[in-house]
């Protein structure tokens, strides 16, 4: 094969490609550093990266590149743990630009589709015509049509659908030297005529016939012996037999043979409803062993889960549903045109199985199942002890009914190397994936780690197997294919990849020429940056680098849309690589690496990426390994700036708690100044606040604590007033009684409340008197420390929480409940603080006692009822909230005030904190808010009440809409107040 030429210039390349194409060219330090990994072990550092906006871009790029012997490597959404996606050459993303569906056929059941399409946008735009296209792997949100085509994917549903391959009716590609062909089943004639053609495609049919010709009983031997071999190439569909699918033998050739332009793909009826049935057994191999005679069946998915994988998801903090008895189960579905249709099938199923199964039909409860299954990828990246388990060894299959021995001898072989992991898979197809815990660090380990893989690939081929079930063979397993094929199938895999691409320049080392296994390891690295850490990183070992490692590419912070989640909103806004919660994890590894980004905690590039991070801290509970993007991000702003002058922003936001006690004395003149616009613009100018955005209005009816004296006078008990005030409070449901017996709780006077929204904290006063709480609220003026957080300046938040845990360490001491009214402080108590002062018991103490209004009541004062609201509400839940703290309780409290609650599925609000409100912010914060949270309180109607517990998420609504937003407490206290009563109480 000839080689490649190894001393390009690149500047020249760059420029080149600028001049030529319309979409983005990238060859800048950053860039190189976010697109050399994907979500395998492996590492390539490209050239550069280009994300062409059309056809046109991706020819042009092809041809220069083949001009200048540049390898060019395409990509969809990086999600695949085979190292497929990365190449030292040009990387080709299409997944920002070359997307759009370009035609459905309903009545003949086709879509045309361009290759960075993500699958679920495909799947709503046909799911109301009852179609679906059937494979659909665990990265479904956001997983490219065109990685699903490089990988041959499969899925949770292949046994009733089949492959990617399957389902696929035709193919535009164009190969590396810019010939473009339109490919779909050839008839024998056709090919004829074709190859007799004196044109560079005349010439690739006659090579292929040939190669067919001289092959036939070593390709009907050797390749499309099961549905789930995947490993090396489908020639199989060259044959005969197979009306000569030159189409469906590109698929699955991993970008090496020819570059995907569009694709016809054929959809699957599907059926309306569906029900799952949940099998329990002693352990993985019995679930493996009992699986094959649960396909007569037809069922529409057989898929193994195990023990170890439900205890990560528990070391997570998530409680998966109810399970049968068992350490390993199987979900098996079934479906129906009606729920009843569904249940019937899951009743017929569950009869002709052994044990006692659950049947599940609610569709939240089966989504909590699917959930497991489809995060296992990253859930299994850390094991229930905190030990780090990594691919390599994937995504193997075998027949159907050898998985069963295969994986008992498998286990026999991690045993003997010592390896533990976590088992599930597509147990009904014999593929299953396994992540264990390599060492990849040390060479002694990654030496380990070859050898395991090569005897892993030897047992695999006993068992008339392949090393990848679906998720294709790539840097990661390519070197095992001589292992799994004999001498003369590799040689006819050489060739079929000769005849596309003599020079190799496409995807060069993947299925032919490869590296051994154990080279390109991202992980075997020295960190050049060894910090004295602003935060403990206690569940990493102390270790930041570790911590950031958590995040291994499954690339779920790219969702084109998760119900019900908050990552990542800056993504959701630009679709730029490096405003996902991955796509900063590169960046920061890469930092830590020092090779590519080679200025450590100065680098620009890494700045710019944390910039865009709003800190909602979506990621620390909707990523499946639990990345903490918020907190590297103010670990890096830490660092970076130690001992230097600082943005005018971090002053101006970060001591905002203290500016705002200044204002506090005169609330008017600062209302005054603010809505002077001269003089507003003059501030914001030089703060580092947005012109766009409007400085909130100071209350002037007094601070919270001031109106609490005024009402209180120095009397500490709220309780005894309230009781007081109102003698004849009876139980009758919706005078909000007093719950017997009395107990102290301490109310948390945060800023936001104190000095903007006072009204809550006396809502919150009454809600708790009401229940019989003897309500404390601490002496002086105390701060939880976030806004120093948040913007990095940990040395002096660590001196505000320490102040603070000084004064509260009476309370603290007698085990006194702390309620949070505002979530960003509560949740920097709960997870932000411990990690900040990892050595002072009372920062733990302190989180165990914070709680939420809601969670309290529900807890302490179970038997207490609010006053009936009785109208509907729409409710904003605060990204913090969502990430640490949960929201059930104040569902529950809301359903018993009689409010008809809508939660919307809106992510992030935009403003997150100071995010929002920082220059050079406004854009994206506006462009997160107007997804789904503005528009949904813009149709509201009149009656409708607006909630948001967050400052931050209120103060969007009332910048950008004409109505107000409320706190919980005000439903719940019964007092729910006009716009214009915010600021003046």
């Amino acid at each position: 094969m000839t080689t490649i030429s190894e001393g390009v210039d690149a500047g020249r390349l760059e420029r080149r490609l600028r001049a030529e194409i319309a979409g983005d060219v990238a060859f800048d330090a950053g860039a190189r550093a976010l697109y050399s990994a994907d979500a395998s072990n492996h590492r390539r550092v490209p050239t550069g990266v280009v994300l062409p906006r059309s056809v046109e871009d991706v020819l042009a790029t092809l041809a220069l590149c083949h001009e200048d012997g540049v390898p060019v490597t395409m990509r969809g959404g990086g999600t695949t743990i085979a190292g497929n996606a990365i190449g030292p050459g040009v990387v080709l993303d299409t997944s920002r630009y070359l997307n759009r569906i370009l035609d459905v056929d309903v009545q003949n059941r086709t879509a045309v589709v361009e290759p960075g399409l993500v699958l679920d946008v495909l799947r709503r735009r046909i799911a109301p015509d009852g179609l679906d296209f059937g494979p659909d792997p665990s990265t479904h949100s956001r997983c490219t049509i065109g990685g699903m085509l490089g990988n041959d994917a499969c899925g949770s549903h292949s046994i009733a659908w089949g492959t990617t391959s399957d389902n696929t009716d035709g193919l535009d590609v164009v190969l590396a030297d810019g010939t473009r062909l339109a490919l779909g089943p050839t008839k024998k004639d056709e090919w004829l005529r074709k190859a007799a053609e004196p044109t560079r495609e005349g010439r690739l049919y006659a090579d292929l016939r040939n190669l067919v010709d001289s092959n036939l009983a070593l390709i009907r031997t050797t390749f499309g012996q099961f549905s789930r071999q995947i490993s090396g190439y489908p020639l199989h569909r060259l044959l005969p037999e197979q009306h000569g699918q030159l189409a469906r033998a590109l698929v699955g050739t991993e970008g090496t043979c020819a570059v995907v332009l569009g694709a016809t793909l054929h959809l699957n009826r599907a059926p309306r409803s569906r029900a799952l049935v949940v099998l329990g057994y002693a352990d993985a191999i019995a679930a493996a062993a009992a699986a094959p005679a649960i396909i007569p069946l037809k069922p529409l998915t057989i898929e193994g889960i195990d023990q170890a994988l439900v205890n990560a998801l528990l070391t997570r903090g998530r409680k998966p549903a109810p399970l049968p008895t068992g350490h390993a189960w199987l979900l098996v579905e079934v479906g129906g045109e009606t729920p009843a249709e569904a249940a019937d099938a899951a009743a017929k199923l569950a009869k002709a199985v052994p044990g006692v199964p659950r049947i599940v039909t609610d569709p939240a409860e089966m989504r909590s199942f699917w959930r497991i299954r489809e995060e296992g990828a990253g859930l299994a990246t850390r094991m229930a002890d905190g030990s780090e388990a990594w691919p390599g060894w994937e995504d193997s299959a075998v027949p159907p009914e050898r998985l069963a021995d295969y994986l008992r001898e498998f286990a026999d072989l991690t045993d003997e190397f010592g390896y533990q992991g976590v088992t599930y898979g597509h147990f009904g197809e014999g593929c299953v994936h396994v992540r264990l815990d390599f060492d990849l660090v040390s060479i002694v380990g990654r030496d380990r780690y070859q050898a395991f893989l090569h005897r892993a690939a030897q047992l695999v081929l006993k068992h008339g197997g392949s090393p990848s079930g679906e998720h294709g063979d790539g840097i990661a397993r390519s070197a095992l294919l001589a292992e799994v094929y004999s001498p003369e199938a590799v040689a006819v895999m050489g060739a079929f990849k000769r005849a596309f691409d003599p020079t190799g320049a496409l995807n060069p080392g993947v299925i032919v020429d490869p590296p051994a296994v154990n080279e390109m390891i991202r992980i075997a690295y020295t960190p050049k940056l060894l910090p004295v850490n602003g935060f403990s990183y206690a569940e990493d070992g102390g270790e930041f680098d570790r911590a950031v490692r958590r995040c291994v590419g499954v690339g779920k912070c790219r969702n084109d849309h998760t119900p019900g989640g908050v990552m990542c909103p800056s993504y959701q806004a630009t679709g730029d690589e490096k405003h996902s919660t991955r796509g900063r994890s590169r960046l920061l590894l890469e930092m830590l690496r020092g090779e590519v980004i080679t200025d450590g905690w100065q680098s620009d590039e890494v700045a710019e990426a944390l910039d865009g991070c709003f800190s909602c801290k979506g990621c620390l509970s909707d990523c499946p390994v639990n990345v903490d993007m918020a907190t590297y991000k103010a670990e890096f702003l830490y660092q970076r700036y130690k001992g230097k002058l600082r943005p005018a922003v971090h002053y101006a936001m970060g001591w905002l708690p203290v500016a705002l006690r200044g204002a506090a004395l005169a609330p008017r003149v600062a209302n005054a100044v603010t809505a002077f616009e001269p003089a507003a613009a003059l501030m914001k100018k030089v703060a580092g606040i947005a012109q766009e955005r409007s400085v909130p209005r100071f209350a002037t009816g007094g601070t919270f604590k001031q109106r609490l004296r005024r009402r209180f006078g120095r009397r500490a008990d709220p309780a005894a007033a309230h009781r007081a005030e109102h003698p004849r409070r009876t139980t009758r449901r919706g005078d909000g009684a007093a719950a017997p017996g009395r107990k102290e709780v301490l109310l948390w006077p945060d800023t936001f409340t104190q000095f903007f929204d006072p009204q809550i904290g006396e809502a919150a006063v009454e809600v708790l008197a009401a229940a019989g709480f003897v309500v404390r609220v601490p002496k002086g003026e105390l701060c939880c420390g976030l806004t120093w957080i948040s913007t990095g300046q940990l040395d002096v938040a660590r001196a505000v929480a320490k102040r603070t845990l000084d004064a509260l360490e009476p309370h603290l001491d007698a085990g006194i409940p702390i309620v949070g009214l505002e979530p960003s402080c509560l949740a920097n108590f709960k997870h932000d603080l411990p990690a900040l002062l990892p050595d002072d018991p009372r920062a733990k103490k302190l989180a165990a006692l914070s709680i939420t209004l809601a969670g309290l009541l529900e807890r302490d004062a179970p038997d207490w009822t609010p006053p009936l609201t009785e109208r509907p509400a729409i409710t904003q839940i605060h990204c913090h909230q969502h990430a640490v703290l949960g929201d059930k309780p104040d569902r529950s409290l809301a359903a018993q005030a009689g409010v008809d609650l809508t939660v919307l599925d809106s992510g992030c609000c935009g403003v997150a904190g100071n995010f929002g409100f920082e220059a050079g912010h406004y854009e994206m914060a506006q462009a997160a808010g107007e997804r789904v949270l503005l528009p949904a309180v813009r149709a509201a109607s009149p009656e409708t009440i607006v909630l948001a517990d967050g400052f931050s998420c209120r103060t969007q609504i009332r910048q950008n809409t004409d109505r107000d937003a409320h706190h919980l407490a005000e439903v719940l206290a019964g007092r729910l107040r006009t716009r214009g009563s915010t600021a003046d109480g």
